[in-house]
């Protein structure tokens, strides 16, 4: 069989991986012209490294390869042809014990949490997806029968999904990616890709209090279970509750921040459909701090905490962050501007300006950013564009931070216009203040 892959990314690099000892011809085509291919691989690449995808007899699409640009080059029949990563792991996967993820942020943290409070339950369980692990890589994991496989799915995976997940998690979604897609509405389209795939006897998850996490889980034709409202987990109090029945304090959750407490109660949706063991639950929820880039504290230097938010890369994030970290605080906001709404962002900013010293502006998008500051009065900020290190960066923030501040890199755009992804810049602030 003659099979192409359509962009050497990780997922890429995955497919290539998985098919390369067998009688397949493998052919990556790639538009990037610098892309390390490996020795001796047919290749199709530059500009035209879509063209005449005809004569393959199944290609797969890497996430960053949209539908319709295969369709342009090739015509609409070529789709019967396409599959993905995450499809032709679903297709193989030994197991049906599969629970998908997706959301607009959260993804990550929420498909942790389920893995971490199924593993304390005494599962075996195999996590990956848009989260690190491509999911055919999880096959060499010898996935058995009675084991769970828990999948961090963007929508860059879900365009084109056919396979259904027994659980769908939706949590709150907003419109973001539109630089990719042809519109909001093919955004929340790709999502609900995730949901019509169920079967009746499939069971769907989703944000109560979110309208389009709602409209999403809606294609579903199995059972739809909120969270944050009954019979999902909710915060009841000081509590949080499934079912009416008591899971953990809030106070006793290592994770910070308000937005985080939604993903805490989507994971005990989630898991309380599999076991209705509270404790493993709880044990994990009094453990785990988070993931890299997503409000990490790196480090407190003479009395200051440096905050790494890196993989905050729309402004819903930065929301979240600022309301998060209580207490005087420096922002560096900024990156890749994809035009996106910074209305909400803006209003953070100026209902807690007396918490905010002030603000680096970083990136392509600080004109736009520092315009709709002044707007809502907020003048504490200086612009630096592009033309600052990181390091320069934190050294300026570090040098007006007292005790008892935080220095958050909470950009709340991508960061393409600076940094190679967003674990490039968050590492580069790491290491500059590992230096502090």
């Amino acid at each position: 069989m003659k099979i192409a892959i359509l962009g050497y990314g990780s997922q890429g690099q995955s497919v290539y991986e998985y098919y390369k000892n067998t009688d397949n011809a493998l052919t990556v085509c790639d538009k990037d012209t610098a892309t390390n291919l490996p020795e001796g691989v047919d290749s199709q690449i530059g500009e035209a490294y879509l063209d005449g995808l005809d004569r393959f007899d199944l290609i797969f699409r890497g996430p960053g390869v949209h539908p319709t640009e295969i369709v342009k080059a090739n015509g609409k029949a070529i789709l019967g042809k396409v599959t993905s990563n995450t499809n032709e792991f679903l297709r193989l996967c030994p197991t049906k014990n599969v629970v998908g993820v997706t959301g607009t942020k959260g993804k990550g943290t929420t498909s942790t949490l389920i893995a971490k409070m199924l593993e304390e339950s005494g599962l075996r369980v195999h996590l990956g997806g848009n989260i690190g692990t491509p999911p055919l890589d999880l096959l060499a994991e010898d996935i058995k029968e009675e084991d769970w496989v828990v999948l961090e799915l963007a929508n860059y995976q879900l365009i084109d999904l056919k396979y259904p997940t027994h659980i769908a998690v939706c949590l709150m979604v907003e419109p973001e990616h539109l630089d990719w897609h042809a519109d909001e509405n093919e955004y929340y389209e790709a999502k609900a890709k995730l949901f019509e795939c169920q079967t009746k006897d499939d069971l769907a998850i989703y944000y109560g209090l979110n309208a389009n996490s709602k409209r999403i889980a809606s294609a579903s034709p199995g059972k739809l279970i909120p969270y944050f409202e009954s019979p999902g987990a909710l915060v009841d109090g000081s509590n949080i509750v499934v079912d009416g029945t008591p899971v953990i304090r809030t106070s006793e959750i290592k994770l910070i921040g308000k937005h985080n407490l939604q993903n805490v109660c989507a994971a005990v949706t989630a898991v309380w459909q599999i076991n209705q063991d509270t404790e493993p639950m709880a044990d994990v929820l009094r453990e785990f701090s988070g993931l890299p880039f997503r409000l990490e504290i790196i480090r407190e230097v003479k009395g200051v905490k440096y905050v790494d938010d890196s993989f905050a890369s729309a402004p819903p994030a930065s929301v979240a962050a600022i309301e998060a970290v209580k207490g005087p605080k420096i922002l560096i906001l900024g990156g890749k501007d994809r035009g996106l709404d910074l209305k909400d962002l803006v209003k953070a900013v100026s209902g807690n300006a007396k918490d905010i010293k002030k603000i680096f502006i970083i990136g392509n998008s600080s004109e736009r950013l520092a315009k709709a500051l002044s707007g809502v009065n907020f003048t504490d900020y200086e612009v630096l564009g592009s033309s600052k290190s990181m390091k320069e960066i934190v050294d300026m923030a570090s040098k007006i931070a007292s005790a008892e501040d935080s220095v958050i890199l909470s950009p709340g755009f991508p960061s393409f216009d600076m940094f190679k992804n967003f674990e490039d810049r968050g590492l580069k602030f790491n290491d500059a203040v590992d230096n502090l």
